[in-house]
């Protein structure tokens, strides 16, 4: 199934300096495409790359089915990616710098490059980021379930439509049988009259021949088995379908057993009509094969 989400967060500035422009900012982008199985996909930078572990059981937890791909980012915030220290980190430097002078009241004091060059050294270690990344990931994969939360009601409904023009086409297909078996037993009839008259026999013998094809050509023909374990999969379908939760290889399955029975009709179809509404199954199941794939 297919979904997105993405978020931001500043973990290492003070509340009142969150838009400071030299702050690092943490950035993370979820997105997912269909799939049978879970295939997650991890681009991480150098500092961020101890988290590897727990994002992987964290996406595990959460998302059964799909090409996941998961990106994060530092970013540095400020002009040539210069951190700019936010004002409780100056407030100590001009501290350090006022002890130190009152001791050396000669000692210079600290230049604009020498403090960006402390604030630097104060920038967060990588094992920093790990406990904000994964806070950030379990918000996003909130927003992330939402998603696809929407996009599959989306696709019950799909199915739950193409399971109720199945139940129409097996409608139509019903009576279809009896009627070939009658029609199919009138030209058996007629047959064996014509060839009565063509050469001498005993007409008891031939109508019960002509009968035995008939009822045997019944046997061959009928389809009121496929028809009821069709019925049977759909009901279980729409039964897994308002249950909800994860469906999708139990769907997965049933839409197998679907086109078996499908397939099968249309192998004993003794006319074009039982065909066509086979081929109309066909088209029908396929839509909701490559659909139930999506679902988890």
């Amino acid at each position: 199934m297919t979904g997105y989400a993405t978020g931001q967060c500043n973990p290492h500035a003070a509340a009142s300096d969150t838009h400071t422009p030299g702050a690092s900012v943490l950035g993370l982008e979820i997105r997912a495409v269909n799939g049978r199985f879970l295939d997650l996909a991890l681009r991480l930078p150098e500092d961020l790359r101890a988290a590897e572990p727990a994002l992987r059981e964290r996406v595990g937890a959460r998302v059964r089915r799909g090409k996941v791909e998961l990106r994060a980012w530092i970013e540095q915030r400020g002009d040539g990616g210069v951190r700019v220290p936010p004002a409780a980190e100056l407030q100590r430097l001009l501290g350090a710098q006022e002890q130190v002078q009152a001791w050396l009241p000669q000692a210079r004091g600290l230049s604009v490059a020498e403090v960006l060059q402390l604030a630097q050294r104060g920038a967060p270690a990588a094992a920093d980021w790990v406990e904000p990344l994964l806070a950030l990931t379990d918000r996003v994969l909130d927003d992330f379930a939402a998603a696809r939360e929407r996009e599959g009601t989306r696709l019950v409904a799909m199915l739950r439509d193409r399971v109720a023009q199945l139940r129409g086409l097996a409608a139509q297909a019903e009576p279809l049988v009896p009627q070939i078996v009658a029609q199919q037993r009138e030209r058996f009839l007629q047959r064996f009259h014509d060839a009565l008259g063509a050469t001498p026999a005993d007409p008891a013998a031939l109508q019960e021949r002509a009968l035995a094809e008939a009822a045997a050509f019944a046997i061959r023909v009928d389809v009121a088995e496929e028809l009821t374990r069709l019925q049977s999969h759909l009901s279980e379908i729409d039964r897994l379908l308002q249950r909800g939760g994860e469906v999708g290889k139990r769907l997965d399955f049933l839409i197998q057993e679907l086109h078996r029975e499908a397939n099968t009709l249309g192998s004993k179809s003794a006319s074009l009509e039982l065909t066509r509404l086979s081929v109309d199954m066909k088209v029908l199941i396929e839509q909701m094969r490559e659909q139930v794939q999506n679902l988890e």
